[in-house]
């Protein structure tokens, strides 16, 4: 697709090509979609981009994303805080939390370990993770990692920093095919996988 000669809309397609599954005609059909709204619209549209960028921050207890800090589940005093589900990223949490299964609390690592990234424990929040263990009386630790290479060598490695603390390790059921990101997985897929998890 060429440049568009009108040097305002040509930049709106450059920024939203940006986006993940965006190409050139996608990025033309929303620019012109846009272009056809209303301005009162396209103000609400900025306004809702520059509002995530303003009011969300991390949980400084898990790591979720939350505009009150702690987050709703932190200080939710009927979830059972002796079980932490540890997840990779914080849409992971939410597709585990659509289930309504869940009843203890998470732990956002913000990634996996991936030494051909760059990416070692120490970008995560496994130390955080550990504190928590240490001083919330924690029963049970979840690994809901992705089953993936790298979310399964997370779990390793979790595993092995956890065995020194009395912490019952456990994972969810292979409900979950290997290679299936937790953000796409059905409800019922990640139902079997938690009514069936096993100890590590």
């Amino acid at each position: 697709m060429n440049d568009h000669p009108i040097q305002s809309l040509n930049e709106l397609q450059t920024q939203l090509q940006k986006l993940p599954g965006i190409g050139p005609r996608s990025a033309e059909r929303v620019a012109f979609h846009l272009l056809r709204e209303s301005r009162d619209y396209a103000a609400q549209l900025a306004g809702a981009i520059l509002a995530i960028k303003d009011r969300i921050i991390h949980c400084r207890t898990c790591y979720n994303l939350t505009e009150v800090d702690p987050c709703s589940i932190c200080s939710n005093a009927s979830r059972d805080h002796g079980e932490i589900w540890v997840v990779e990223q914080p849409k992971d949490l939410l597709a585990l939390e659509a289930t309504g299964l869940i009843h203890g609390v998470y732990h956002v690592l913000m990634g996996h370990i991936a030494p051909l990234e760059g990416v070692g424990p120490g970008d995560l929040t496994i130390d955080a993770l550990l504190d928590r263990v240490r001083a919330d009386n924690v029963r049970e630790v979840i690994l809901a990692l992705n089953p993936t290479i790298e979310g399964d060598g997370t779990a390793l490695h979790l595993q092995s920093l956890l065995a020194e603390r009395d912490v019952r390790v456990s994972r969810p059921a292979r409900g979950l095919a290997v290679g299936t990101q937790l953000e796409y997985a059905t409800v019922s897929m990640l139902e079997s996988a938690i009514r069936g998890r096993a100890p590590m």
